[in-house]
């Protein structure tokens, strides 16, 4: 019997080998992901450019819509489509931006529909009074009292909308607009109905508003004025419609041979209104209270 003489080598220590064969499959994995991300980039430029060079989405076709005052191609070419476009290559928020910089636009909404079709819905400004300013061009305001627009009497053709004066702009910030005890009283006038068709309103920092209104308060006015002077001061203007409504009615009943020229409402509990005789032919003026 021979002694064994064979001896194992010591076996390396544990994970001395192993960091190496870490090293190599983290280096492997990282070479995949960045392998991935390559070939997903290059697919995503690939279908990109194939999409917005693809003919098949030229846009055909824009759908507008809520442009009353603004023509289709004064629209088309603020949206910058006045040449073929692709439907993925345009920038809708660009568009909305430049369709707003119309006066008469309050508000755009672009929106991309089926292949080759472009959908615009326009929001324009609602028109409420036409401002004077001395010195100034006349401004349009809409129903929030912002104004929006010079106004164009050829352009604009708004001759129906009552004309203010005596307020001036202020400046807010960057921006001018209208503000005050008397611009928020006219305001609060032009919510109301009947008074007429008021076709000019006049303000005064001291006695507040007169308006010249349609003579709705004679029931023969043909031989009479068909524009009516009314002062009304800075408030309660219901109350003070309700009260002309009702002198009205007592003048025609009580006087049917005089017809109202005028009244003067600015104070509710001391009224005055100007008569005259009915027959053409006579011209005296009697004022009551």
């Amino acid at each position: 019997m021979k002694q064994n003489k064979y001896k194992p080598e010591p076996s390396s220590p544990k994970g001395k080998n192993a960091g190496p064969n870490l090293l190599e499959k983290n280096g492997l994995k990282i070479c995949v992901t960045v392998g991935l991300v390559i070939l997903m980039s290059l697919s995503a430029i690939w279908v990109h450019d194939a999409i917005t060079q693809c003919p098949f989405f030229t846009i055909k076709q824009v759908d507008i819509s809520g442009a009353l005052r603004v023509e289709k191609k004064e629209i088309i070419q603020l949206a910058g489509l006045t040449e073929q476009a692709n439907l993925f290559q345009i920038n809708l928020n660009i568009i909305e931006q430049q369709l707003v910089s119309h006066p008469w636009i309050e508000r755009a909404s672009v929106k991309r529909s089926f292949f080759s079709t472009l959908v615009v819905a326009i929001v324009e400004e609602e028109p409420l009074a036409i401002v004077n300013i001395e010195n100034l061009a006349d401004i349009i305001i809409n129903t929030q009292g912002q104004p929006f627009k010079e106004y164009d009497p050829q352009k604009d053709q708004l001759n129906f909308l009552p004309v203010i004066s005596g307020v001036d702009l202020t400046q807010a910030g960057t921006t001018y607009q209208f503000e005050g005890l008397l611009f928020n009283s006219i305001m609060d006038l032009l919510k109301l109905q009947g008074f007429g068709r008021i076709s000019k309103i006049m303000g005064d920092e001291n006695i507040g508003i007169t308006i010249q209104s349609q003579d709705i308060y004679n029931r023969n006015p043909v031989n009479t004025q068909t524009i009516m002077p009314i002062k009304l001061g800075f408030n309660q203007f219901e109350e003070k419609r309700i009260k002309a409504i009702k002198i009205s009615t007592y003048i025609d009943k009580n006087f049917p041979d005089k017809s109202i020229c005028a009244m003067d409402l600015y104070n509710i509990e001391k009224i005055f209104i100007t008569t005259k005789e009915t027959d053409a032919l006579h011209h005296t003026l009697e004022k009551g209270v």
